[in-house]
């Protein structure tokens, strides 16, 4: 028996440029585990497609977001001779199987999740005003993940209930119609910090809609700024005052992209992040020295990141090649997975030799 393949499926919605929280998310752990060398194949796509069932009457945005994003996925490191980047709309057959996992789905199972109750409250939407692609996005998301085979999805925890939704997809699937289709696992950031970053104002989640992002392509001036304005501990009014940690936004962030070797070496008191933490919560600790560790840290992290974006930006008409190339090999990928699929259902009709014979001698008799 051939063994199961080790691939990766993972993606984002083109509305906008990555900021951090993709970062330390999804997209920094995409790259270690593209370099690792431990998986075959390693699919990153923009779901465009997904992107318009709440912009569908602004498609300019969607469109002009596809190479931003890309020109992210590149800065950022995802390598297209080791991962293949592509764009979900020009993938038909993805289509094709959202419909056949659409009979495998209750309205009232779709209403449950978690995911998509909190999207809808998000984007304002109310009982009939839902767009029916998106009220059904976790079967499109489920179609994604199983067109690839995908062993490993790597995301945030807010997406742990969409990846469920699918695995139990997947089982409907292959107990009705036999071994199909691949069961995925879900890959969450190992940093705690990392699971849901805080937008810069101390908001649950970095949103571009809430304008509190911090973007990869942020020049540093701008990265500066940002970290300027910060939340931090309301109640720390003076340097003296104990400070608290909980829901301290520069805090969050710094355990989410400090090392102790950065604390040790841009710092002159502190070896480690604990002993500045310890520090802030005794007192005598201002935020304005964190908020200066903070910016050297994140300056180190972007600055790499920038100079290979402006590198790509010199060139689009080869980032839009390096996609389409994508496209063409997921491509590929989707129509032998769609081959088996209808082989499953027995949908394969005029493949299938042997059923054609058959009824040829039933209406010979």
């Amino acid at each position: 028996m051939k063994p199961k393949e080790k691939i990766i499926l993972t993606g984002d919605r083109p509305t906008g440029k990555l900021h951090i929280g993709h970062y330390v998310g999804s997209l920094r752990r995409r790259v270690e585990l593209q370099n690792s060398g431990l998986y075959d194949k390693i699919f990153v796509f923009e779901a465009d497609a997904q992107a318009l069932t709440d912009n569908i009457e602004n498609p300019e945005k969607v469109r002009q977001n596809v190479v931003e994003v890309a020109l992210d996925y590149l800065a950022a490191g995802l390598d297209p001779t080791k991962s293949t980047l592509f764009i979900q709309s020009q993938i038909p057959e993805l289509c094709e199987l959202s419909f056949y996992f659409m009979d495998l789905v209750s309205v009232s199972r779709l209403q449950r999740n978690p995911t998509v109750k909190t999207e809808i409250q998000m984007r304002g939407f109310s009982g009939e005003s839902i767009p029916v692609g998106f009220f059904t996005y976790p079967i499109s998301q489920a179609a994604d993940i199983t067109m690839f085979k995908a062993t490993t999805v790597p995301v945030g925890e807010d997406q742990e209930p969409m990846l469920e939704q699918c695995r139990e997809i997947v089982r409907r699937f292959n107990n009705i119609y036999g071994e199909t289709l691949v069961e995925p696992n879900i890959l969450l950031p190992e940093n705690a910090a990392c699971l849901r970053l805080p937008g810069t104002d101390g908001k649950a989640k970095m949103s571009k809609s809430l304008g509190n992002c911090i973007y990869l392509s942020d020049s540093a001036d701008e990265v500066n700024k940002k970290v300027k304005t910060m939340y931090t501990d309301p109640l720390h009014l003076q340097v003296s005052d104990p400070g608290h940690l909980e829901g301290n936004t520069v805090f969050t962030y710094l355990d989410a992209f400090a090392t102790d070797e950065q604390v040790s070496r841009l710092t002159t008191d502190y070896a480690t992040l604990q002993e500045m933490k310890d520090h802030y919560t005794r007192g005598g600790l201002g935020d304005v020295k964190c908020k200066k560790l903070l910016m050297a840290v994140l300056q180190e992290t972007l600055e790499p990141i920038r100079q290979r974006r402006a590198e790509y930006e010199k060139d689009i008409p080869a980032v839009y090649e390096i996609l389409r190339k994508g496209c063409e090999v997921a491509r590929a990928a989707a129509c032998e997975t769609m081959d088996e699929v209808r082989r499953a259902m027995k949908i394969n009709y005029f493949e299938d030799r042997a059923l054609i014979e058959e009824q040829a001698r039933r209406f010979q008799k």
